[in-house]
């Protein structure tokens, strides 16, 4: 058991680092839920979970959520400067939910693990193989937790595809396209500060990478279906709308996985993303994904489940065309409560509920057990992300080389010469991107 986790109280102090979107669509409501009433389970008890410091470059944020929160949420400590991670986890936190700009989850993840802490890092966890060898090796080395946010695993649409798959409903998938596209608002406010040399397939895409990995390449229950693995990476992308033309930064990027089966055959999963669609398309997000198997198809649309709305001088702004309500949405319960639910909060309580079993779940010399029982899913530890930061990796070493003049590159999956070769038909020599297998 690490010293940092304090478990003479019946509580859980959460540090909470990045206050922009993901946090006011997702943490936010969690905490001011958690705040009303305990996290309680039958087997573990009630067990108080507090958000006891915040951290952020500026602090702006930090003072305006305390200001405006009222008593939703008791006080936390607001830490602001290059320091702020620092400060942050010297206020008695004993778990960090990370959800800044991708660029900068490794750092904060590697500072919080090595302070002991059990971490939550929003996707993608961090964009090197490199990067994710050493965090895994941290959170072992230190007993602690080290997870990953993919609230679409959560989606009762993509539950459902995997619960086909896993019961043998549909068999052996071919092909698949996913397409995620968001607005121009996105990389022009939200995202502004953080995209110059970005693309949106590694923040955009990585969903979809993990619904294709976890779904059709991951250990089922049912060990008598066939699995695949990842065995090559291709992509293209356009420029000029967010940034120059001949610059880094990147308005859409089409990337392709292959999967290999034991068998020999191949499926090809093509994925298109982008933050450059009009703002007043009306979805917002455009989100949809099809595969294709021997005996099937799935469809699924996100912004067409069935509801439309528009209101005047509110839409599609504060109130989309198109809204899902499946991922989060404020309510007005038939007991006349409000509430604030679905998988985009559901997905952040399951890991509390995770960690809470590991140090209230039992008898303290049964918590490595609970703890290695908890590492073992694949929906969401850091250990299992390895197929999805070596696409992450690939992605950005193919879009670096069509930015330096060399498009058509590609990138091979535990061949011969290495886990991740990247091979272009503009340079003599393939390069090594990472030499241990993915």
């Amino acid at each position: 058991m690490h010293p940092s986790i304090n478990l003479n109280r019946n509580c859980l102090r959460v540090g909470m680092v990045g206050l922009g979107m993901i946090f006011e669509e997702t943490y936010r409501p969690l905490f001011e839920q958690l705040h009303r009433e305990p996290l309680y389970r039958s087997d573990f008890g009630a067990v108080d979970i507090e958000l006891g410091a915040v951290a952020s470059r500026t602090g702006a944020r930090g003072d305006k959520y305390q200001q405006s929160v009222g008593d939703r949420i008791a006080r936390f400590v607001n830490c602001a400067g290059p320091h702020a991670v620092e400060q942050m986890l010297a206020q008695d936190v004993d778990v960090v939910c990370i959800a800044t700009p991708d660029d900068r989850h490794f750092d904060i993840a590697r500072q919080a693990l090595g302070a002991g802490k059990h971490v939550l890092i929003e996707k993608p966890s961090v964009l090197r193989l490199q990067e994710l060898d050493e965090l895994v090796a941290l959170a072992r080395r230190n007993g602690v937790l080290a997870k990953v946010v993919y609230h679409k695993l959560a989606d009762p649409d993509h539950k459902k595809l995997r619960t086909h798959v896993a019961n043998g409903v549909l068999r052996h998938v071919n092909n698949g396209y996913c397409s995620l596209l968001e607005p121009k608002s996105i990389s022009g406010q939200q995202f502004a500060e953080w995209i110059t040399g970005r693309n949106p397939g590694t923040y955009v895409a990585v969903h979809y990478i993990k619904l294709i990995d976890f779904t059709f390449a991951a250990p089922l229950p049912s060990s008598s279906i066939s699995r695949c693995r990842l065995a090559r990476i291709s992509a293209t992308g356009q420029r000029g709308l967010v940034g120059p033309p001949d610059g880094p930064t990147w308005d859409s990027v089409q990337l392709q996985l292959v999967y290999a089966f034991p068998d020999g055959r191949e499926a090809a999963f093509d994925l298109h993303t982008g933050w450059v669609t009009p703002d007043n398309f009306p979805g917002y997000v455009e989100q949809e994904v099809q595969f294709r198997f021997d005996n099937g198809v799935w469809n699924a649309h996100q912004r067409k489940r069935g509801v439309e709305v528009t209101i005047e001088g509110r839409s599609p702004g504060e109130f989309k065309y198109t809204p899902n309500h499946h991922y989060n949405g404020t309510f007005l319960e038939p007991w006349n409560e409000p509430s604030q639910r679905g998988y985009g909060i559901e997905i952040l309580r399951r890991f509390l509920e995770e960690v809470v079993d590991v140090e209230f779940g039992g008898p303290k010399e049964d918590r490595e057990k609970r703890l290695q029982s908890m590492r073992d899913l694949q929906y969401n530890d850091l250990s299992a992300d390895r197929s999805i930061v070596a696409a992450v990796q690939a992605l950005e070493a193919i879009l670096g080389e069509h930015a330096q003049g060399r498009p058509g590159a590609m990138v091979n999956v535990n061949g011969p010469l290495g886990g991740l070769v990247l091979a272009s038909p503009l340079r003599a020599e393939p390069r090594i991107l990472y030499e241990a297998a993915v």
